[in-house]
């Protein structure tokens, strides 16, 4: 059995990442801003209040959680806002790279000294955030965000390695949550193969940027 934090866990992939986790007989933390009546039936241990956009907040799970050790800590939490040139709203974009970008960089700093030696650090990212797959435009500040948690994980991933933590890049794919309108492959499907790839992830994979399904994706 491992020791799992999830951020983001109330809904979508966060809450089936938890389910599957539990079911699979790990120990599950699931941390969230409000937790759901889902959530709280799962079994896990569950730290509301949490916003990974918040610096305070993040240092006080940080000082909850002192001592505790953990195997994977999968950062998940995210916000999309559909702005395009003709609808920017510069805060939403600030909002979303203090959740998307800095959010996961907090995570880390805050939990690295509660991975253990051979530990893994995922995140949950997008092929939005692929400069080279960018082929409409638009989602300005969701795929600056994605761009940027991107070079945050490559980063993490030469930072880290010394520690024996593993990092991985992931894309769940087009998933039908209430983010994507409910467009996409089931988010058991996504999740099922996201589990796979953080099984997968060694110091050799670290800091690849990788599809749930496994297929290597472009920057």
């Amino acid at each position: 059995m491992s020791t799992y934090l999830i951020t983001g866990a109330n809904r979508g992939i966060g809450l089936e990442l938890c389910r599957q986790l539990v079911a699979l007989g790990h120990e599950v933390l699931a941390t969230c801003r409000s937790t759901s009546p889902e959530l709280d039936a799962l079994g896990a241990t569950v730290f509301e209040g949490v916003n990974v956009g918040d610096d305070a907040s993040m240092e006080g799970l940080a000082r909850s959680l002192q001592g505790r050790r953990l195997d994977v800590v999968v950062a998940n939490a995210g916000v999309m806002h559909r702005d395009g040139i003709d609808n920017m709203d510069m805060d939403r974009v600030r909002q979303q790279l203090e959740v998307n970008t800095l959010g996961p960089l907090r995570t880390a700093m805050g939990l690295r000294e509660n991975l253990n030696h051979g530990g893994k650090f995922a995140i949950i990212s997008s092929l939005m955030g692929s400069l080279a797959d960018n082929g409409s435009g638009g989602y300005y500040g969701y795929r600056m965000s994605k761009a940027a948690v991107n070079a945050v994980g490559v980063s993490l991933s030469k930072d880290l390695a010394d520690s024996g933590i593993a990092v991985g890049i992931l894309h769940p794919g087009m998933v039908a949550t209430d983010m994507t309108g409910g467009r996409g492959i089931t988010v058991e499907q996504s999740v099922q193969g996201l589990l796979k790839r953080i099984e997968e992830l060694t110091l050799a994979s670290s800091g690849e940027f990788r599809h749930q399904d496994g297929q290597a994706l472009p920057w």
